[in-house]
């Protein structure tokens, strides 16, 4: 069956090229005679791939030698908890965004490791909008100010990122590897994989050296950054095939051109999609500000509910899947990270067309 053009949130969309590469060596790893996953994680090939997979994420990345890349089993949702138990220890305090779903599943868990400010919260818009940039403020005792940069479910992303006196910590599961990053701006940046680097279970921790020692030793082994990056992620027994997926996906991207790419395609697919919105005549409507529109995650309406299932269902058969919005908004969701083609979104763009023509 050929592939088709898919659109979920995450898990999401993987190049072919890494998949069909891990395809290729799965039950029989370099001629070893048994796959990677098989092997114990102390074992030469495993090591050697796992050290790939750092400095490749690195290369990638551009990450300076300020900070240091972990490798963690789990997904974002467990640096919810993992970052402010580290970085509010002796009754700091930080200020959170609460500007949309995760940014509040994170604000709910920090509340019970320190002292968290809201400094800023557009549930009352429906989070539709994002603090200028230029205008952010912390309180002069702030440890730090976490946002995060990309909303899955509601299309809202971080165009460019305040410089404060305290560090960012950012939630950047959804848009990390899409864009060349300043990293002087942030202490610690966190991320699931399974949009833009590989499947789930496994999630990239960048964080700055000076913040890193200074993580209490008090806390249980697993949760404590400290002792992670003393073991170069290897403390317990790391996540290796998604480990091996993320080295292979940045294979793939650097390939490709690396960030400079993945910039450029982010723009061209998004345009695609929202150039579809405004050509609609009002038909689609994208209930997101436009200078902070989304271009991991393209959210938009149908006049009625019965109009959206009605598209959900004919996309699907043209092959355009998972455009269901999450169950807590309702709506249209395409999402489009790295790995989906560009023709995708074109295609998907030409159907939006053709379905507000016989509907509209």
């Amino acid at each position: 069956m050929p592939r088709i053009f898919n659109f979920s949130a995450g898990p999401c969309t993987l190049p072919l090229e890494a998949l069909e590469a891990a395809k290729a060596q799965f039950s029989d790893y370099q001629g070893l005679g048994m796959g990677l996953v098989e092997m114990s994680h102390r074992t030469k090939p495993v090591e050697a791939m796992h050290q790939a997979a750092l400095d490749s994420t690195k290369a990638l990345l551009g990450v300076p030698d300020t900070h240091q890349i972990l490798l963690l089993g789990g997904g974002a949702t467990l640096q919810f908890a993992m970052a402010p138990m580290n970085l509010l220890a002796g009754g700091r305090q930080a200020d959170y965004t609460n500007t949309g779903a995760w940014a509040k599943k994170a604000i709910e868990d920090a509340k019970k490791f320190g002292n968290i400010t809201v400094s800023f919260d557009d549930k009352a818009n429906n989070y539709s909008r994002l603090p200028d940039p230029k205008a952010v403020q912390v309180a002069d005792n702030a440890a730090y100010y976490h946002l995060t940069s990309n909303e899955t479910i509601g299309g809202i992303q971080w165009q460019d990122f305040p410089t404060l006196k305290c560090p960012i910590v950012a939630d950047m599961s959804s848009d990390i590897m899409s864009k060349p990053l300043p990293f002087e701006k942030f202490g610690l940046i966190y991320a699931g994989a399974q949009k833009n680097m590989g499947p789930a279970g496994m999630t990239v921790v960048i964080i700055r050296k000076d913040i890193l020692e200074a993580c209490p030793d008090t806390l249980a082994g697993y949760f404590n950054y400290k002792a992670h990056a003393k073991e170069n992620s290897m403390l317990n027994t790391p996540p290796v095939f998604q480990i091996w997926m993320l080295k292979l996906v940045n294979e793939w991207l650097a390939g490709k051109g690396g960030l400079k790419f993945a910039a450029d395609m982010a723009h061209k697919r998004s345009d695609a999609l929202y150039n579809a919105i405004a050509a609609s005549g009002g038909f689609y409507k994208s209930p997101v500000d436009a200078a902070v529109r989304s271009k991991m995650n393209v959210v938009f309406r149908l006049p009625t509910e019965e109009l959206e299932d009605q598209f959900v269902k004919e996309a699907k058969a043209q092959q355009f899947d998972g455009l269901k919005g999450h169950r807590s908004v309702g709506g249209i969701r395409a999402s489009i990270y790295n790995a989906m083609p560009l023709e995708g979104a074109q295609g998907l763009a030409q159907f939006m067309a053709e379905f507000a023509r016989k509907n509209g």
